[in-house]
């Protein structure tokens, strides 16, 4: 049974809770059964600012975080302090802190893996899994370095180019806000390049990620204020941390061998962009859903739409994620 809908508005509260990144920063809103949100990059706890009013309203707790590396979260010196694991255990310490058993995860763009991760690793702490823009994929398979650096062909993969500490940050360093923007504007729908353009996931051999950027106009979803409020937050953490998530995916590789090929059981949601690249280069992965999310309630692709899912189609979104936690067995 769903919980009975918030009769008034609660305040969004900020806090910052004990983990073992030693803290972690969270917005929070609402009352009832908890629903934690994990962010993506280049992003924060803000990227769910539309949600968290949203699902409050439904019934629910939700927490927000910053996750390590971001905001006001920990920002550890090491870069292997970045691992699945470690974030994993990050998300577990907030559900304690918050004084509950149990909770709900939904996360985008990494955000999603690390909530795969949460389910994967700790299915006595998280009973449902939600995961916005990349879908799930067990781990195994070859090395991941190997595969991005077979992706890239004359030109190098973002992932691989994410993956030399300190390159992708002397690109970013000077212009943080407007390699937001770029970034932002390349992987939405309205302003993402047109068909046969160069792609912004590559990055032409002594290159820029910027270079293949789009220039002029914010996408809709975006405003000037809130492009600052992202660009506050890289301009005093920096974007190191941040790019640890990337440095990580070999030693993530080799930390759950053995959890290769693993389904996820729990009751799960997925909903993605048509337009994003991250959905059509992983057909396969919405393919193998029967076998990988035995648990699936839903699946959602949305047209006209891309990577930003949640933050450019936000009633949508709101709507198909409540409509899902309401589906879900009593906490």
């Amino acid at each position: 049974m769903p919980p009975s809908p918030a009769t008034t508005a609660t305040a969004l509260t900020h806090r910052l809770v004990p983990a073992p990144a030693g803290r972690i920063h969270l917005a929070e809103q609402g009352s009832g059964p908890l629903v934690l949100l994990v962010h993506g990059f280049p992003e924060s706890w803000y990227s769910w600012r539309h949600q968290l009013p949203a699902l409050a309203a439904a019934g629910y707790r939700v927490a927000a975080l910053d996750v390590r590396g971001y905001g006001r979260s920990s920002r550890p010196a090491a870069v292997e302090a970045y691992r699945m694991r470690e974030l994993v255990e990050d998300c577990v310490a907030v559900v304690e802190a918050l004084g509950e058993r149990t909770a709900v995860v939904v996360g985008h763009d990494w955000g999603a893996n690390i909530a795969a991760g949460c389910a994967l690793l700790r299915p006595e702490v998280f009973r449902a899994v939600a995961m916005l823009s990349v879908p799930y994929a067990p781990f195994g398979g070859p090395r991941p370095t190997e595969v991005f650096a077979r992706i890239g062909g004359e030109d190098e993969f973002y992932v691989s180019y994410f993956q030399e500490p300190g390159r992708a940050e002397a690109e970013i360093e000077p212009d943080v806000r407007g390699w937001l923007a770029g970034v932002y504007a390349a992987l939405s729908a309205d302003t993402m390049p047109a068909p046969g353009a160069p792609d912004p996931h590559f990055v032409s051999r002594g290159g820029r990620m910027r270079d293949r950027f789009p220039a002029g106009r914010l996408p809709s979803w975006l405003t000037e204020d809130e492009l600052d409020v992202y660009a506050g937050e890289f301009e005093r953490t920096g974007l190191t941390g941040a790019l640890n998530r990337y440095r990580n995916m070999d030693r993530d590789w080799a930390d759950l061998t053995a959890h290769h090929g693993a389904a996820l059981t729990q009751p799960s949601f997925f909903a993605g962009g048509a337009l994003d690249a991250s959905t059509t280069w992983m057909s396969d992965a919405i393919e193998a859903f029967p076998h990988t999310l035995p648990g699936l309630v839903s699946s959602h692709l949305l047209e006209g739409c891309g990577h930003w899912i949640q933050q450019e189609r936000p009633e949508e979104v709101n709507r198909l994620l409540t409509e899902w936690l309401a589906a879900l067995p009593d906490a």
